[in-house]
């Protein structure tokens, strides 16, 4: 069998004045692998598919994979271009069997509203009917019907944080391998679940409900389930959240079980929103809780700057909450990550353990802040450093965020990188010096992702709805793409009024 692997993925924040063009994207081509500059055995989950082709003797193609850091629109040019040279790839390698795809589904660029969409018609339309295309997208995507209608197999990742991204990569794999040898005939059906909404998978209720959806595919006929969370800072009218039901030519099961799932996770609804507390309040609990006299505790209090989560697109400069801290007096706390490339450059022109005068954060925007004018010694410098993402299943993925320093001022560890990126894990402050599982209060600029890898250290977890330009309330967002008249929050129960409404109008005529 012939398999052609490629990806496009970006996540786009439609609110951020931040642009992403092309010089944002890390493109990895076929001639990168030959010079071996790059290796597809780091990159996940592409790593999976070329190890399970090579194990089935299959031919395995790499066409192109480009990422870049979630921002605002991708422009319509850099979007085209890649677009274009997926294609052109997929057009060299000649006729496949199966197209394998690692996607986002939350992509917008000018013009293009639906990305991921526009890329599978285009594909479909040069492979034709008979080739399997399959793709495996984040749980925070806005799934349309035309990438329904172009695709044979579409799956979610199902945990947040994405500790799942190779799992779903070898399910895609032998879901689409099955259907290319004609062992199945996949069918999909997707229920709009009429709710936008943001959520951990780690809660109690949402662990429940993986594993209904786990015992689900366990039915006959079910292939897959995808439960999509949806992407709240997408201004797009398909956005929202919607449950995803894969059958072995099984449509009305597909449809039926969709429903079903979609009914059950729409009344939790009241039950998975993150619990997000205003800055002060945040804030004052934490140290409080790190302070407590006389206590046993001996890991740190974790606290999620959501707000100015640079995985939602935040500039990640946002200077709100280390200025709480320095005027709080509080000590023996750490950081990460902030953005600041001149900060960096400074940083690495005095040199470790220099004293140096920095203007940090606050550059971005309004939502920022406003720059804080410090006096810092530089502790640490990580030149082309490589962040570890770790996943439940083999290797970390492993994104480069550029040169990354960490600095102290007044009893506080900050990292600051030369690259936008959200903390995902401690090792960026061990890598760095920074003994995190010694400190009383860590605060991350992450939404979710920090949870997989901080949770085994901390002591407790809050989550921080301070000011910044992703606010963790869907309430607070500015829509006005997406229609707010039929969703939760905004309606509390819009299937009941929609019900009420037919019956109406039945009545009426």
């Amino acid at each position: 069998m012939k398999i052609f692997a490629a990806g496009l993925n970006t996540e786009t924040n439609t609110f951020s004045p931040i642009p992403t063009g092309i010089d944002d994207f890390d493109v990895i081509r076929p001639d990168d692998l030959k010079d071996r500059t790059r290796r597809l055995s780091d990159m996940i989950p592409f790593a999976q598919w070329q190890q399970k082709a090579k194990d089935r003797k299959d031919h395995f193609i790499f066409g192109l994979f480009a990422w870049a850091h979630p921002a605002g629109l991708t422009t319509t040019s850099t979007y085209e271009i890649l677009r274009d040279e997926l294609l052109a790839s997929l057009k060299a390698g000649g006729p496949v069997d199966v197209v394998l795809l690692y996607l986002h589904g939350a992509m917008v660029a000018g013009g293009y509203d639906d990305c991921e969409g526009d890329l599978l018609m285009r594909i479909r339309q040069q492979v034709g009917s008979k080739v399997i295309i399959a793709a495996e997208l984040d749980l925070h995507c806005h799934l349309t019907q035309a990438m329904i209608e172009n695709a044979n197999i579409l799956i979610t990742f199902k945990e947040s944080p994405h500790v799942d991204i190779a799992a779903r990569g070898d399910e895609l794999f032998d879901l689409a391998v099955g259907a290319g040898l004609g062992l199945s005939h996949p069918t999909m059906a997707l229920f709009d679940c009429r709710m936008m909404f943001t959520s951990t998978t780690t809660t109690p209720e949402m662990r429940g409900f993986i594993n209904a959806m786990v015992s689900a595919e366990q039915m006959g006929d079910v292939l897959s389930v995808s439960f999509v969370h949806g992407f709240i800072y997408g201004d797009v009218p398909d956005a929202g959240g919607k449950m995803l039901v894969v059958t072995d030519n099984n449509p009305l099961l597909a449809e039926q079980l969709a429903e079903q799932l979609g009914q059950q996770i729409f009344s939790l609804r009241h039950q998975i929103d993150f619990d997000s507390l205003p800055m002060d309040e945040a804030l004052t609990k934490a140290l409080a809780i790190a302070t407590k006299p006389n206590t046993s505790r001996s890991k740190p209090v974790i606290v999620a700057d959501q707000s100015d989560n640079a995985g939602g697109g935040a500039p990640s400069d946002a200077t709100f909450a280390l200025r709480w801290l320095l005027d709080h007096k509080v000590r023996d706390t750490a950081m990460a990550t902030f953005y600041d490339p001149q900060v960096v450059k400074l940083a690495i022109a005095a040199g470790v353990g220099n004293k140096l005068q920095v203007r940090l954060g606050g550059k971005m925007g309004v939502s920022s802040g406003d720059p804080l004018d410090l006096s810092v010694i530089v502790s640490a410098i990580e030149k082309n450093y490589i962040y570890r993402f770790p996943q439940e299943q083999g290797e970390p993925v492993l994104i480069p965020i550029g040169d990354t320093i960490a600095i102290q001022c007044a009893g506080i560890d900050i990292v600051v990188g030369s690259e936008r990126c959200q903390c995902f894990s401690p090792c960026i402050f061990e890598d760095l010096g920074i003994p995190a599982q010694k400190k009383n209060l860590l605060v991350v600029k992450s939404k979710q992702h920090f949870y997989g890898a901080f949770a085994p250290i901390a002591s407790e977890i809050i989550y921080m709805a301070g000011p910044g330009a992703v606010p963790p309330i869907v309430q607070q967002i500015p829509y006005q793409r997406m229609s707010t008249k039929n969703k939760y929050p905004w309606i509390d129960s819009p299937f009941t009024v929609e019900k009420e409404n037919q019956q109406s109008e039945v009545k009426c005529g």
